[in-house]
């Protein structure tokens, strides 16, 4: 499971079989019991989420805009 970074507790990750085929660049993200998916493209939007606040994704979507070159970067080198 490469993480690609923490942030305030949050880990934001992805899995080492994303597929095959290979799915589109996501993220993954887990604190505690609590986990979401969400798809960098077009836009960073939220593909499940099991245990986060509302509010608690948003803040999560905003970190993943802000950090979304660093995520694609981190999965293009793991899976090329």
């Amino acid at each position: 499971m490469p993480k690609v970074f923490d942030w305030n507790g949050y880990r934001f990750h992805f899995f080492s079989n994303e597929g095959n085929p290979l799915e589109p660049v996501h993220i993954h993200v887990t604190k505690g019991r609590d986990t979401a998916k969400f798809w960098l493209r077009p836009e960073v939007s939220l593909a499940y989420d099991r245990g986060f606040p509302s509010r608690v994704l948003s803040d999560l979507i905003h970190v993943i805009e802000e950090r979304s070159e660093e995520i694609e970067s981190a999965w293009n080198d793991y899976f090329s």
